[in-house]
């Protein structure tokens, strides 16, 4: 064990992949768990470990570390060659142990929580990784705007007369003599992004994904989190800062970007919904408890708030006489965000290689 590679790890559920590859003492009843999640877009889960531990170049097999605090981070630091963190600080203080240490790898891309000058002043390699699942948690969160604004969800495969009437869109021919023909089911309620504002509520990874592919789609993007970005980020991104309160009264679309938590929960309530602009949609791709869910049926009832969207749900399984299926203008998604789950394969894929390339004799 002692001539075995030491790799830190702060857990969690996807970066348990890591000690699955490289650690030759990791559980079978964990690996058989990750086979199974994986068994729908990867059938073979053994041989895409085998052909991971193959590129690894002399890292595997290595001794890897699951950490859940940063007290348990330090006390590791002291013999291991890489370490791994998505939330967890990495001080000065941390790196001086840290005497092996040649390699932090940011489960993500943003560095707030590395203190990046003592690394560089220790010789330390950063490396980051942009996560295809946070790609695809912002691409979801396009799919589901969409939807809501162009009603697809409401008429997909409605094209016949008798199937738009029985929908409730009673068919009236256009005098195509004078005007042209184009949505001849006279679908009401139609809505665009473009030059529609946006409210991203937390700028973190997955927000700033959204935030991008909302400028592509021609929006005004607002955003609001505890601690302001600074200007030439801000700049770089195309984003306005506004208070919550500003945000939500501005925005035609509010896409709340935050982890879950006692200091999340219910953060969008009764009156934070009622500031909002009438017709204006939620869409929620982070923690669902993040908007308050009694809140939210009142605002849909009452007819304030324009649509709603959320992936992952309150229940999971979700239920099929779950009050909010009940609304025309609601969206519910079987916790499809971050997938598919060659998402995270490619994603650790990546990380492992790119780590044996700095690591490994």
């Amino acid at each position: 064990m002692s001539s075995r590679p030491v790799i830190v790890v702060e857990d969690d559920p996807f970066t348990r992949l890591i000690p699955i590859v490289l650690d030759p003492s990791s559980s079978e009843e964990r690996r058989a768990a990750f086979a199974d999640f994986m068994s729908n877009d990867e059938p073979d889960f053994d041989g895409w470990v085998t052909r991971v531990r193959d590129r690894a170049h002399g890292l595997y097999p290595a001794n890897v570390r699951l950490v859940t605090s940063e007290d348990e981070m330090r006390a590791s630091l002291s013999d291991c060659v890489a370490l791994v963190v998505e939330s967890l600080r990495v001080t000065r203080d941390d790196l001086a142990t840290a005497r092996k240490l040649k390699a932090i790898q940011k489960f993500g891309t943003t560095l707030r929580n590395i203190d990046t000058r003592a690394a560089t002043d220790n010789g330390i390699k950063i490396l980051t990784l942009r996560r295809r699942a946070n790609i695809a948690c912002a691409e979801s969160v396009f799919a589901m705007m969409l939807s809501l604004a162009r009603r697809t969800h409401q008429v997909r495969s409605l094209i016949s007369i008798e199937q738009l009437e029985a929908a409730g869109f009673p068919y009236r021919k256009f005098d195509r003599r004078h005007t042209p023909g184009g949505n001849y089911g006279r679908i009401g309620g139609l809505r665009m992004l473009n030059e529609a504002s946006i409210g991203i509520i937390g700028l973190g990874e997955i927000g700033r994904e959204i935030a991008l592919r909302a400028r592509a789609f021609g929006m005004n993007v607002l955003y609001h989190q505890r601690t302001r970005l600074p200007e030439a980020e801000e700049r770089e991104l195309s984003v306005h800062y506004e208070p919550l309160g500003a945000l939500l009264a501005g925005s035609d679309w509010v896409v709340p970007q935050l982890p879950g938590g006692d200091g999340t929960r219910g953060l969008i309530g009764r009156d934070q919904l009622a500031q909002m602009k009438r017709g204006a949609s939620i869409v929620n791709v982070s923690s669902p408890e993040v908007v308050d869910r009694a809140a939210l049926i009142e605002a849909l009832r009452s007819g304030h708030l324009g649509g709603f969207a959320l992936d992952p749900l309150y229940e999971e399984p979700g239920r099929s006489d779950d009050e909010l299926l009940t609304f025309k203008n609601v969206l519910l998604i079987p916790h499809l965000g971050g997938s598919p789950r060659f998402n995270g394969l490619r994603d650790f894929e990546d990380l492992i290689t790119g780590l044996a390339r700095e690591v490994a004799p």
